[in-house]
């Protein structure tokens, strides 16, 4: 026995809402398991973004015995600045993929990677540096 969907209102069977469809026009649907795939690697990218934001609040709040102000402020400006980027582009890169998916193109670069990567290692060097030279 199926069970019964329950249908969003103006929503007829077989059919996704019209922010869905305003949002992934056109296509056709993927594989559920692609589908959720994109959605996990969003998550991982947004877990990622939650972490910065907690590094550069720490920063601030934890090591002012440790850094000069300017260098502190930076360092948590900058961890902070690329959480936001980070959780910005996890959204974009998900519709991008999603649409690709849908119109069986390829899959588009992941441009937020050498931002992550970028600055994550100018962080870490500027925090690398100050340790060995206190």
């Amino acid at each position: 026995m199926k069970a019964d969907r329950t249908l969003d209102p103006g929503q007829t069977p077989g059919r996704r809402g019209k922010l869905a469809e305003r949002l992934l026009p056109g296509g056709t649907e993927p594989d559920p398991r692609f589908t959720l795939a994109n959605e996990r690697t969003f998550l991982a990218w947004i877990r990622t973004s939650l972490a910065l934001l907690a590094g550069g609040i720490a920063i601030e709040a934890f090591t002012a015995d440790l850094f000069l102000e300017p260098v502190r402020k930076g360092i948590a400006v900058l961890l902070l600045t690329l959480g936001m980027l980070l959780s910005a582009g996890a959204a974009l890169r998900w519709i991008r993929v999603e649409r690709s998916m849908r119109n069986k193109a390829p899959l588009p670069l992941p441009l937020i990677v050498p931002l992550l990567a970028g600055a994550g290692a100018l962080a870490a060097a500027v925090v690398l540096v100050f340790i060995l030279w206190r």
